[in-house]
């Protein structure tokens, strides 16, 4: 409530009668266990043409629940916005195998995550070329080589060719260097690229090669699962 009120430049008794009034109205709701809070479905009422991402999270919700239960390692549900991938959905509460808990919204670095990565190589030629130009006006060491692989070193035909996308020793998470991550993406029936699903692992626990010939294939299962359900119009309740 506090992050809420500063970031409007209102006094908080103010933010604390409006967030009540929302949350009245069904506009926004309470996460269950933290004291944050959260848009529901119903803010697609208040914007003509708004194309949220609640579909995807309510057909991906009993797919990466299930497969944490299979694999033990986390699972995250990301999809693009700007220059970031935003997590929609994590199951890094349910598993004791993870650092941090990753909530809806916290943003990864589209050039320097799998999630990214893979979503950059499913994308059409035309649409990667346009993000990555925009991608070029925030420079940096890391993203510069990767920009590089995409335009000369052929990325993203490598990562389609394999179906997946790797980062080791992640920089962007909450205890940088300690985990890597595999991310395959979430392709709709159109062929388009709507989102993709991560499984991140310590990377003192297990090799790279070994993490892709474990979780792989039971990953991309999952991916077209969530893909299905959403074509059929199979979703949960949430």
């Amino acid at each position: 409530m506090m992050e809420i009120a500063r970031t409007s430049n209102v006094p908080y008794p103010t933010a604390c009668r409006i967030v009540q009034t929302l949350m009245h109205e069904g506009l926004i709701e309470r996460e269950p266990s933290r004291k944050h809070y959260r848009p529901t479905a119903l803010v697609q009422t208040l914007a003509h043409g708004f194309q949220g991402h609640a579909r995807l999270v309510q057909a991906a919700r009993p797919h990466i629940v299930e497969l944490t239960r299979k694999v033990g390692w986390p699972i995250s549900l990301a999809s693009h916005v700007g220059h970031s991938m935003i997590i929609r959905d994590s199951t890094h509460s349910l598993t004791t195998l993870t650092f941090s808990s990753y909530y809806p919204g916290y943003a990864l670095p589209l050039l320097e995550c799998a999630a990214g990565i893979a979503y950059l190589s499913y994308l059409p030629e035309d649409e990667r070329h346009d993000l990555i130009a925009a991608l070029k006006l925030m420079p940096g060491e890391t993203t510069s080589h990767i920009i590089e692989l995409f335009e000369n070193g052929g990325l993203a035909q490598e990562v389609r060719a394999k179906g997946h996308a790797t980062r080791a020793f992640n920089t962007f998470t909450r205890n940088p260097g300690k985990t890597s991550s595999l991310a395959v993406p979430v392709i709709d029936q159109d062929d388009h690229v709507i989102g993709t699903l991560t499984l991140a692992f310590f990377v003192n626990a297990i090799k790279m090669q070994d993490a892709v010939h474990q979780f792989l294939q039971p990953m991309q299962t999952a991916a077209e699962a969530i893909a299905n359900d959403m074509h059929n119009g199979n979703l949960t309740p949430t």
